[in-house]
């Protein structure tokens, strides 16, 4: 009788333990290593959002955060050439992973992408960045626009200043008023991706988007000979007259963290800086304004992030990929993100309400197909922008005439 209890009692443990085992099986999550370039404060709260979405969906989200742009893609791009490719990898919404498509390194999101209609809900310039061949290749998870405006109030008050600038000639007065003050009229980090970002907006502001599209999209060395443009590059290098010694090599972030204190009056930087803002508990229109350029009509360049997905057979990997691409673009995870990124929801189907008003302001610009403006990576290989970028800072970091400035931006278009 004994023995037959226990043999009984020896199968039931058996079969629990299957049955345990069968269990655990399928509540395996589905790993993801996600490699991303967000450290700061306000980036790290945002892809939070989307760590913790995967993982609620049955995932695993193991971060892996590289800081710094181009550290951070050069080692997704390692990895994937190396043979360790990780599940997914963080880009700009560019041409800067086209080369890895043409190389057949890349997993497509079709099916994804075909159960959300992105055709339908996502903006054409984000959608001539991520499809091609007939195949989208990466998840678009943002859009940022890298051209804004953001004052410090108090700053602002300090110095008089009882209204935002309707023009570029206004926010050089307004900067006038700043330095007089004895506050840092321009916040700006002497990186050369920072000094890009600032020569684009005078570009888009000043130039207009007829100029801007003539430069970058069609290569037009007349256009980059014109007078117009020559006023750009003037109007560029007169901003050099308001920023600090300790500009050159600062983060972002802690250019940010100027105006976020009130030491500093302006910065031109994309809305990714409202998640510092937000990290600070400052609020937009009440602490800090925030200008998408000047005017109704303003320009709106349209930039932003996509994850890609490595070319693997692993079928698990696979899964994952799918998820991460599903959960990274569906309606909450991006609302959600977004709040805390300073970005607006790439899709144009989700209730933004509770958004703040600088990404109010940039809604409400993106519903007029008129002010979407690519940003200039979109319109041109990176080798291209790479040469431009090293002219725009070179102008920037040293005594060269505006005339010598246009004839290397003129050759480096040549060039292309």
């Amino acid at each position: 009788m004994f023995k037959a209890r226990r043999k009984l009692t020896t199968i039931a443990a058996g079969v629990a333990l299957v049955l345990g085992a069968s269990a655990v099986a399928h509540a395996e999550p589905l790993k993801a290593t996600v490699i991303h370039w967000w450290t700061s404060g306000g980036e790290s709260a945002a892809i939070k959002e989307y760590a913790d979405a995967y993982n609620k969906a049955g995932g695993l989200w193991i971060d892996n955060a590289i800081a710094g742009g181009e550290q951070a893609r050069a080692a997704a791009i390692n990895r994937i050439i190396g043979g360790d490719p990780p599940t997914a990898a963080q880009f700009n919404t560019s041409k800067q992973f086209h080369d890895i498509v043409d190389q057949g390194l890349l997993n497509n999101v079709d099916e994804v992408a075909a159960k959300q209609n992105w055709d339908k809900i996502l903006p054409q310039p984000v959608i001539d960045s991520i499809k091609f061949k007939g195949h989208w290749y990466a998840a678009p998870v943002d859009i940022h626009m890298p051209a804004w405006f953001f004052y410090s109030k108090p700053a602002f008050q300090k110095a008089g200043i009882t209204s935002d600038p309707k023009n570029f000639a206004e926010l050089m007065a307004d900067l006038d008023k700043l330095k007089a003050a004895g506050i840092i009229p321009l916040a700006l980090g002497g990186q050369p991706w920072q000094e890009k970002i600032t020569f684009d907006a005078v570009l888009a502001d000043v130039g207009g988007p007829d100029l801007y599209l003539k430069v970058y999209r069609d290569h037009d060395v007349n256009a980059v000979n014109s007078p117009a443009f020559k006023n750009v590059l003037t109007e560029f290098k007169k901003l050099h007259n308001y920023v600090d010694q300790g500009s050159p090599g600062r983060n972002w972030n802690d250019a940010t963290a100027l105006v976020i204190s009130g030491k500093a009056g302006v910065q031109i930087m994309g809305d990714w800086a409202k998640g510092e803002f937000i990290a600070a508990n400052q609020s937009a229109g009440k602490d800090y304004g925030c200008l998408p350029g000047f005017g109704p009509k303003a320009p709106y360049i349209v930039a932003g992030d996509v994850f890609v997905f490595p070319k693997t057979d692993n079928a698990e990997a696979i899964k994952a990929q799918q998820l991460l691409a599903t959960v990274m673009t569906s309606p909450a995870a991006q609302v959600a993100f977004s709040a805390k990124k300073g970005s607006i929801p790439v899709r144009a189907d989700v209730d933004a309400s509770k958004l703040d008003v600088c990404a109010q302001a940039g809604l409400t610009a993106m519903k007029d197909k008129s002010r979407q403006l690519p940003n200039a990576e979109m319109l041109m290989s990176p080798d291209l922008a790479g040469a431009l970028q090293d002219v725009v800072t070179n102008f920037w970091n040293k005594n060269q005439s505006v005339d010598d400035a246009q004839k290397a931006f003129a050759s480096a278009v040549k060039g292309a």
